[in-house]
């Protein structure tokens, strides 16, 4: 049974820093595209990290420069850093694994099968 836990959500000021942790268990995911969601109130789900099967990561213009994903195939976790955090940030953020494998992935969350149950990030001005 495939599992994902995030964690290391919060609430902080404007200009901080959180770093969210996803711990997956019960696949092998080394090879996986892999990525982080997130989900404000009445909008819709959308990527802010992906990483492919060789640890490439791709970004929204929205974060890029202030967030950073990576991966530890080893200890099967996720990871995203994030930066300079703004009040537009403020959500609820998922990791997810995709069936999909090698270095092409896509950022739709529709090509995501596993997700973990969220941890919130509240940016306060």
């Amino acid at each position: 049974q495939v599992q994902l836990v995030e964690s290391g959500g919060g609430s902080v000021q404007a200009g901080g820093s959180l770093r969210l942790s996803c711990a997956t268990s019960g696949y092998s995911a080394s090879s996986h595209c892999m990525g982080w969601f997130r989900q404000a109130p009445s909008k819709e789900r959308e990527g802010v990290a992906i990483i492919n099967g060789g640890g490439a990561t791709t970004y929204p213009d929205s974060v890029k420069g202030r967030f950073t994903a990576s991966r530890d195939n080893a200890k099967s976790m996720l990871y995203l850093q994030m930066n300079r955090l703004k009040p537009e940030d403020t959500a609820m953020y998922y990791c997810a694994v995709s069936r999909r494998v090698g270095t092409y992935c896509y950022d739709g969350s529709w090509d995501y099968t596993y997700w973990g149950q969220g941890t919130q990030v509240t940016v306060s001005s």
